[in-house]
This record gives C-alpha cells, sequence and structure tokens, in this order.
C-alpha cells in the first residue's frame, strides 16, 4: 500500500510577516541612526523654543513655593554670575526633552515594530500611551501636592521671632530647580508601576497571586525607592510611598482583568 504523502504544515501568517521584515544588520544600522537623528531634531528643536521661554516656564516652577510661602515674598538668590544662565538652560533642557518624549516613543516603536508580529503591536501600543500619561499624573502630584507641602515643611523651619537668631531659608535658583526636577523625575518613574507590571502579565512572567502574595516585599521596596529618589525629607518619602502602594494595588486588578480575558480567549479557542 502507497504511503499516503504528507501535506506540508500550513504556514503561519505571522512568521511570514516576519520574515518579510528581516533585513540586514547594516540595514538596521541606518534606520537605528535614522530614528536617532530624528529624536535628537526633535529634542533640539524644543530646546530652542524652551530656552526663548526659560524665564516664564521657571516662574511657572515657582507658583508651589508661593502657595507654601502665602503671604510672605518669594525671594531666590544665585551665587554665582553664570548661574542664572545654566539654571535656565536646564529648564530648557528639562522641558524639551518632556516636550519631545511622544516623539522620541514613536521614533523607538517605529524602530522595534519590524520585529514585532501584528497582535503584538497591537498589544505595545496601549503601553506607548500609558507612559506619558503616568508620568504626567507623578508631575501633577509633584507640582499640585508634594513640593507645596514639602516647602511649607522647610520654610516652617525658619526662625523669624524677633529676640532669636534669625534663620531664614534663602534658595539658590540651581537648587530650587534640582528640587522640583528630582520630584518630578522621581514620580514620573515610580508611577510606571502599573504600565510595567501589566506589561510583565501579559508576558506571562506575574501573576494576580504573586503580587497579593508579595506585597509585603512590596511595600519596603516602595520605601526604599521612596528613599532613595526624594530629597530626604519625611513629605516627599512619604507623599511617593502612598501613591506607590495605590498603584500597587490597582496593578493588582489589572493584572487579574488581563488573566480573565487569557482565561476567557483560551475557553473560546477551545470550544472552536
Amino acid at each position: 500500500m502507497a504511503e499516503t504523502a504528507q501535506l506540508p504544515p500550513p504556514k503561519d501568517a505571522d512568521e511570514d510577516e516576519l520574515k518579510a521584515s528581516e533585513a540586514p544588520l547594516l540595514d538596521h544600522l541606518i534606520e537605528l541612526r535614522k530614528r536617532l537623528i530624528y529624536s535628537l531634531a526633535a529634542v533640539v528643536v524644543f530646546f530652542i523654543g524652551c530656552f526663548i521661554f526659560a524665564k516664564p516656564i521657571y516662574d511657572l516652577l515657582l507658583i508651589p513655593y508661593k502657595w507654601a510661602a502665602g503671604d510672605s515674598a518669594v525671594k531666590l538668590i544665585f551665587t554665582a554670575p553664570q548661574e542664572l544662565f545654566f539654571t535656565y538652560m536646564n529648564v530648557a533642557l528639562f522641558g524639551a526633552i518632556f516636550l519631545a518624549f511622544p516623539m522620541i516613543a514613536s521614533q523607538i516603536y517605529a524602530f522595534v515594530a519590524p520585529g514585532l508580529y501584528k497582535k503584538e503591536r497591537r498589544a505595545f501600543i496601549p503601553y506607548l500611551i500609558a507612559t506619558p500619561l503616568f508620568f504626567i499624573l507623578g508631575a501633577l502630584l509633584v507640582y499640585f501636592a508634594v513640593t507645596p507641602m514639602a516647602l511649607h515643611f522647610f520654610l516652617g523651619m525658619q526662625q523669624t521671632t524677633p529676640g532669636d537668631v534669625q534663620i531664614e531659608m534663602q534658595t539658590r535658583v540651581s537648587e530650587y530647580l534640582g528640587f522640583v526636577m528630582t520630584l518630578i523625575i522621581a514620580f514620573g518613574i515610580c508611577f510606571q508601576l502599573p504600565v510595567v507590571l501589566t506589561l510583565l502579565a501579559r508576558i506571562e512572567l506575574v501573576t494576580t497571586k504573586q503580587l497579593a502574595k508579595g506585597r509585603k516585599y512590596a511595600i519596603v521596596g516602595i520605601l526604599a525607592a521612596a528613599a532613595l529618589l526624594t530629597p530626604p525629607d519625611p513629605i516627599s518619602q512619604i507623599g511617593l510611598s502612598l501613591p506607590m502602594y495605590a498603584l500597587y494595588e490597582i496593578s493588582i486588578l489589572s493584572v487579574r482583568w488581563i488573566e480573565r480575558q487569557r482565561a476567557a480567549k483560551l475557553a473560546a479557542e477551545a470550544k472552536a
């Protein structure tokens, strides 16, 4: 009896799509250079624009200081001739990177997208959108709550009572900018916790059970991160620790939702 001819296995459309996007190493390097040039050009353009408006931007960053000072006049100093100039340059660079982030993120996506399956590209896009949104949420919390509370705490340590030794807080322009930027970057990075954990859940590296069981370790890690990333004052550290723990709990809910989606999809495939 003649052997039955074996049919070749059906081609996977995703595999064909991925093979079609393969390119030599030199082409990848050329593509990377192009994406880097686009990103750098966006930063340079925004840097020039932000430097033109550096003084109004810095004045905007001073508003939380005014809220903390209340009726008192806000006075900052600079102790070197070039200090204010370089402070404005740092303001412009910080603003440029912040404004250029959507362009930078889109260039990163454009570089890695050809190496992803179509379903992976669809899964990647929400995280591309969520990352700047959570960073902005962290920055807004710093601007409207944490910075005014921290500065109010520091200003309350002054000695201005007549008859006592007068101790006043005279903040340098560069130190204030460094203080605010440190808080914004720390909160912006830590607010990525739901994005990171949800992404890890999608690739099945973490589960709801693991996150729930690891709460006590998460609390220790959150406190350590708050101590390392924020200035050494209790207001900033508590102001970062509490939202981070809330985001951890939100992450657990998000991971549970992903697991339910995965289970429903597997059940539908089993029925089919």
